[in-house]
């Protein structure tokens, strides 16, 4: 029962930061071990996808922001 506890805390304890983090790591391609199992057990996976349609959004409006910089 006290795991169950620990268990659910920990998933609420998971900030934006992290998910941030994660998502970021995973488009780059770099990941520690460690981390992507630590990843794991703290992060759901529908925080994961919501995590990367905000990165992806993100990263194509930068790229849409540099082309018209210098294009122009």
């Amino acid at each position: 029962m006290t795991d169950k506890k620990e268990s659910d805390q920990k998933q609420q304890s998971v900030d934006f930061w992290r998910i941030a983090k994660a998502v970021m790591f995973s488009f780059m391609g770099i990941r520690k071990k460690s981390d992507l199992e630590s990843d794991a057990e703290l992060l759901t996976p529908v925080q994961v996808i919501i995590g990367g349609i905000i990165g992806a959004a993100l990263f194509v409006l930068g790229v849409m922001v540099v082309v018209r910089l210098v294009v122009s």
